[in-house]
């Protein structure tokens, strides 16, 4: 199983950490005005088409808050609350001019809390990200204009210079770190010429610049020389063991054999990648005695000579620590020789489990809860989609992740909006469909770009010792099932086979009900195996529009009051 572990993909490295209390439900923030006065905290579900707000605001007044086509009133989708004399009112409304929203007929917004303490209106509330009817604004994957207004008492009326307007893009939230003492440092390659083979992984070991003390990486970017060529990059941090750089092809010499401790990855398409607020990646404080190995994926399909690239990553780092060590959890369906894929099969399904009651066995440091943030979601070129299923006490209770319109071009690590929490027990089934219909021959499961991969890279906090947890299908249980007489001869028959519509289904509902090898391992590549069957993964429930909403939350005398917004000029130009 030595092999197994040299052809995995993310091993990540053990950090400390650092207590401090979060809200994982809105891990984004921004303030909308110049005097750092509004504050807006959101965070979303992909999976369920909801996206949660809280509002803070230094009044005691009432608050309003909004989506605009434009920046202005007009067309906006807008929510008004507050606390009043006669208690809470909240009301989804749209504005058709500069003057009173009206009320809608529908209300999708739902309330979740509004309070008023210490010179200070603080409102929660849930919608559905798509837009639920014609009066809502639906929040895509584009900046969308935000606008805000409030005043010093509840007699909601014109509120002059207490207004404004932000573009933030919601969904694909990228916040700016304005940090003073930070600087970055590159990791590349150094002028590399790119063999002339379809697929080809170089890998280079280096030091990184001497660091003095532990820094927090806050964001990674992509330096590609060669799009057409690079495929994608990791960066694996290397045990003391290995005290010399060197550079040749990936998985050759001792080095390539030892340096499994990813630290940060890449994939085409991708674009840069920061960390929210809490988490940070730790690098430094050990004298310069850790090399960090490089993978490049170069994809030369023309089989092009003489190309020379440079490509790499850069890393900003601060001393400024942030609240958790960060780290990557690669879970999925183990990369290893003997996976077979179908010919002619438009949906054939790969799996993937990931155990975490066996974590115990390969870590000493403490067991926390997993707060995953982002996930990178892999296949090759059949791949067509990916998810990532959540079980705990052998129920599933949500996606982790997933993406129904998977695009090998376009690969790139994507927030989940909302951190979501794997408890010690908990059961993740990484799903991949493929499409293999103009296909003549089995696609197998490897490294090329022509084999296949089913993996799902999960960004974490607080990071302990632990590698990899994936699975594979038992081969002497799988030989057995479709009538082989030994592993060797199952797979000559698996190039073989004809491959019609039966001999998939057949094949498709054997491997989902035969034994898996499940495997667990930490930085130290020590791992631990046990067996386990595949969970049945099933479509998370939709929730409608008629699930979120929300009482008409307002009292009769702010009802009236509402009746007093000016027909002044209400543009947030």
């Amino acid at each position: 199983m030595g092999v197994l572990f040299l052809l995995m993909y993310l091993i990540l490295f053990m950090a400390r950490v650092k207590g401090a209390d979060v809200d994982p439900t809105l891990p984004f923030s921004d303030y909308l005005d110049p005097g750092s006065s509004i504050l807006l905290r959101w965070g979303f579900d992909l999976v369920k088409d909801s996206i949660m707000f809280e509002l803070s605001v230094k009044t005691t007044g009432w608050v309003g808050f909004g989506f605009s086509p434009n920046g202005g009133m007009a067309g906006a989708d807008v929510v008004i609350g507050g606390v009043g004399p006669n208690g809470i009112y909240f009301t989804d409304r749209h504005a058709v001019a500069n003057f009173l929203p009206l009320l809608d007929e529908q209300q999708d917004y739902k309330l979740l809390s509004l309070t008023e303490a210490d010179g200070k209106t603080v409102m929660k509330f849930e919608r559905s990200i798509s837009a639920c009817d014609e009066d809502d604004y639906s929040i895509t994957e584009v900046p969308v204009k935000l606008i805000y207004a409030y005043g010093k008492t509840d007699n909601i009326s014109y509120h002059a210079s207490q207004r404004g307007t932000k573009e933030v893009n919601l969904l694909k939230f990228m916040p700016k770190a304005r940090l003073p003492d930070s600087s970055y440092f590159d990791l590349t390659m150094t002028n590399f010429t790119v063999p002339a083979e379809n697929t080809y992984y170089h890998c280079k070991v280096m030091n990184i610049p001497l660091l003095d003390q532990k820094y927090h990486i806050y964001r990674i970017e992509p330096l590609i020389e060669n799009v057409d060529l690079v495929h994608h990059l990791l960066l694996y941090r290397c045990p003391q063991t290995v005290t010399s750089p060197t550079e040749e092809a990936c998985y050759t010499g001792e080095a390539q054999t030892q340096c499994f401790q990813t630290v940060a990855a890449w994939g085409v398409g991708g674009g840069a990648f920061e960390l929210p607020e809490v988490a940070g990646i730790p690098v430094g404080g050990d004298d310069g005695k850790i090399l960090y190995r490089l993978e490049v994926h170069y994809n030369n399909q023309d089989k092009t000579p003489g190309r020379v690239d440079n490509s790499g990553l850069r890393f900003y780092y601060t001393s400024q620590l942030r609240q958790y060590d960060a780290a990557v959890l690669m879970t999925g369906l183990a990369v290893a020789p003997g996976y077979v894929i179908p010919p002619n099969a438009t949906d054939f399904l790969s799996y993937g489990l990931c155990d975490t009651s066996h974590i115990p066995q390969v870590i000493s440091d403490s067991k926390p809860d997993l707060q995953v943030f982002s996930v990178i979601l892999h296949t090759h070129l059949a791949g067509r989609k990916v998810r990532v299923g959540h079980f705990r006490d052998g129920e599933q209770i949500d996606f982790l992740a997933m993406d129904e319109h998977y695009n090998f071009e376009f690969q790139q690590a994507v927030n989940l909006g909302r951190t979501k929490t794997v408890q010690l027990g908990d059961k993740l089934l990484v799903e991949c469909t493929y499409d293999t219909e103009n296909r003549t021959t089995p696609t197998l499961g490897g490294l090329s770009t022509a084999n296949e991969m089913c993996l799902a890279f999960l960004f974490y906090y607080p990071a302990v010792s632990l590698s990899s947890c994936v699975s594979f299908p038992d081969p002497q249980a799988l030989s057995r099932e479709m009538g082989a007489a030994n592993e060797v001869e199952w797979y000559k028959m698996m190039l073989l086979k004809h491959w019609d519509e039966k001999a998939i289904r057949e094949y498709q509902q054997t491997l989902n009900r035969i034994q898996q090898y499940l495997i667990v391992g930490n930085i130290a590549n020590n791992v631990s195996y046990h067996t386990g069957l595949i969970p049945e993964l099933r479509a998370a429930p939709s929730v409608s529009c008629n699930d979120k909403n929300s009482s008409d939350i307002t009292s009769p005398a702010v009802g009236l009051v509402l009746l007093l917004w000016l027909t002044a000029s209400l543009a947030l130009s």
